[in-house]
């Protein structure tokens, strides 16, 4: 004997079908969310290890979003995670800025740019090694084609000036907390050299 169609039936298949749905799902999760978590803390390391010279432990700043990298005492440098827009979405970087403010160097984590256009911001070699020892004191941190320093990647100006102001941004966190460091070493008026 066939069993009728009737909405009871329909909601009861239905919601089954939704609970083993879930199930499934929830399943993949537990499975997949430690080997996630371990790829990012890895690539993490692997950005910050980039952009910062020799180190042998890094302290991460959750609430600013930056990691204080030292060898044994000595504070090597800061590596700063900076996001902005770029043409085809978020760009994100990870920033080496040295404790007297140049970059290091710097690490594309994230983005969303063109193929074969902006997203040569991870393997144009031109680009990618003008960073390595940025001095802003010295050098204008905005594209030639706008008055400054940066060499843009070819048919990638949005993409390029997303970098610029990704680096801009880092830099400008670092002026915040080399300050905060300045205060924090300098209590109660005594010069702690």
């Amino acid at each position: 004997m066939a069993v009728k169609s009737n909405l009871t039936n329909m909601v009861l298949v239905l919601g089954l079908t939704c609970l083993l749905c879930s199930a499934i799902l929830g399943g993949a999760y537990v499975l997949t969310k430690e080997p996630i978590d371990a790829a990012a803390v890895e690539k993490t390391n692997k950005a910050i290890a980039q952009v910062l010279p020799h180190f042998t432990d890094a302290e991460y700043n959750a609430e600013q979003g930056y990691y204080t990298a030292k060898d044994g005492e000595k504070l090597v440098g800061y590596a700063i995670e900076s996001t902005t827009v770029g043409f085809g979405g978020n760009l994100s970087l990870m920033v080496g800025v040295t404790p007297d403010g140049i970059v290091y160097n710097t690490s594309v984590l994230s983005h969303s740019e063109t193929p074969g256009l902006g997203a040569k911001c991870t393997s144009d070699g031109k680009f990618v090694s003008q960073w390595k020892g940025f001095d802003p004191s010295v050098k204008k941190l905005i594209v030639r084609k706008d008055g400054g320093d940066v060499d843009a990647i070819t048919a990638s100006t949005i993409t390029s000036r997303a970098y610029a102001l990704a680096v801009e941004n880092a830099l400008e966190k670092f002026s915040v907390i080399s300050g905060e460091a300045g205060k924090s070493e300098n209590i109660g008026g005594q010069d702690n050299e």
